[in-house]
């Protein structure tokens, strides 16, 4: 598959207030009204033990200054995005970073924040939504992530999504597995998909 060339990293480019949509949920990029969901999610003890992360603690002033630096000018190798659902309620996060161009590759990362949309198939429906967003739209070839060993509710989900085990590794006292997908896997995913009697 030959791909047309992009100026944007890798050929991520902004959406420009389109989005990326699933079968349960849309993804759009990320504006300053999330600020407050955000703050909320990162500061509840639950999602940062998942996200092996030390809880927020920053006053929200603080947060929001920072906040909003990052909303107007995101990094470089980064591509955040937030999850609504298809009525447009702001339910999680989802961002593509560690983006290297050179290598093909990027780090993917999930989470769902409004515990209302949990263990529904949202988790699934976004994971398939943005590798297929990656594989058809950028240069890269290999998407991966890492996920607590224990957690195994999110290493079935993105078992099921085509993501495959390729190492352990060890992390501020936290054990994680590696998880991977090429574009060969996807491609091939996608024809056995549209193969008869599917």
């Amino acid at each position: 598959m030959k791909l047309r060339k992009s100026s944007a990293l890798a050929g991520f480019k902004p959406l420009r207030g389109s989005t990326i949509t699933g079968k349960r949920a849309r993804l759009r990029e990320k504006k300053l009204t999330d600020v407050r969901n955000d703050y909320a999610w990162q500061s509840d003890p639950e999602l940062s033990r998942f996200d092996a992360v030390p809880m927020l603690t920053l006053p929200f002033a603080v947060y929001l200054l920072d906040y909003t630096a990052e909303v107007k000018k995101p990094k470089h190798n980064r591509f955040p995005l937030a999850i609504e659902t298809l009525e447009g309620k702001h339910i999680g996060n989802c961002t593509c970073y560690e983006i290297d161009e050179k290598k093909g590759e990027a780090q993917f990362g999930i989470m769902l924040g409004d515990p209302d949309y949990r263990d529904q198939g949202y988790g699934m429906d976004v994971v398939n939504t943005i590798v297929d967003h990656v594989f058809r739209t950028t240069g890269l070839n290999r998407l991966y992530l890492k996920t607590l060993d224990w957690n195994k509710r999110a290493q079935k989900c993105f078992a099921r999504c085509g993501f495959t085990p390729c190492g352990h590794l060890r992390r501020d006292g936290h054990s994680f597995v590696l998880m991977e997908l090429n574009r060969e896997q996807w491609e091939k995913g996608q024809g056995e998909n549209l193969s008869p009697g599917n």
